[in-house]
């Protein structure tokens, strides 16, 4: 993971360094060698102040600038998680916290530090609330980077990737977040829950109330090339709405090649719909 610094030059000689860690004389990165006997609590939300490490405002890795965030509490993102493990733990993070696989917590590209978030794999409903304290990832097409422990419980470590739903905790509205969640660790579950049901996915490229309009998109979509496309229509919204919809889509690699496909037509906000 890189940090991102406030510019200073012991913040720059900290990027060259951690980004020297990933060459290729490096281990490769992976899971612990043994099992962990518990699975640890969610991340407790509470207000926090903001990490005088890694909070920009803007940083730049491999040639691409980030803004960092000035406030997350509204932030709701679905797209694809990875995870980091073995690779990095005990080293330091962007917010000068040594990473722990073992706690609940994930990297972001530009959520204040730190931030809670929870998260949704759309796949299965499993979620996790972790704490945001590190930057990253910073590979195409990922918006957050899982901690061992929460890719675990959110059960995508044998994948690797998975398709999610990030959402902001915020403090500032009445009814927002407050730390009453069970201090006591939680079991390992000797089974799969049967509440995990397996999602089917969709890709949504646009949601309109002229079937015409949606009828337009549908062709772009079929000129290009992806032709496993259709029309959903709500008719009982009022006034009814057409949406465009791609898929079911099998997983990540097919979602990956979907984004830049969808790109080259100038679709650049795809939605991921799980029913």
């Amino acid at each position: 993971m890189t940090p991102a610094d406030r510019g200073t030059i012991p913040a720059l000689i900290a990027v060259s360094i951690l980004l020297a860690s990933c060459g290729s004389n490096e281990p490769r990165d992976g899971a612990p060698s043994g099992e962990m006997a518990r699975l640890p609590d969610d991340a407790v939300p509470r207000p926090e102040p903001r990490s005088r490490y890694g909070n920009g405002p803007e940083y730049e890795v491999f040639g691409k600038r980030y803004r960092v965030m000035e406030d997350g509490s509204n932030y709701r993102e679905r797209g694809v998680a990875s995870w980091y493990g073995t690779k990095f733990h005990g080293r330091l993070t962007s917010s000068r916290e040594p990473y722990d696989m073992y706690a609940m917590t994930a990297a972001h590209k530009t959520l204040p530090l730190p931030t809670y978030v929870r998260v949704r794999n759309l796949r299965n409903d499993r979620t996790v609330v972790v704490r945001v304290n590190d930057r990253g990832p910073f590979v195409h097409n990922r918006i957050i980077d899982l901690s061992y422990a929460a890719a675990l419980k959110l059960d995508m470590v044998d994948d690797g990737t998975s398709l999610v739903e990030v959402t902001a905790i915020s403090f500032d509205e009445p009814d927002g977040d407050r730390p009453v969640r069970r201090t006591t660790a939680a079991p390992w579950p000797a089974t799969t829950p049967a509440a995990d049901a397996d999602h089917r996915i969709f890709v949504q490229v646009g949601a309109f109330g002229d079937r015409a309009n949606a009828e337009r998109r549908r062709s772009l979509l079929v000129r290009g090339g992806i032709a496993e496309s259709f029309i959903d229509a709500d008719k009982a919204a009022r006034p009814p709405l057409y949406r465009v919809r791609i898929g079911p889509i099998a997983g990540v690699a097919e979602y990956d090649v979907l984004v830049d496909r969808l790109a080259a037509l100038g679709i650049d906000d795809p939605y991921l719909v799980s029913l």
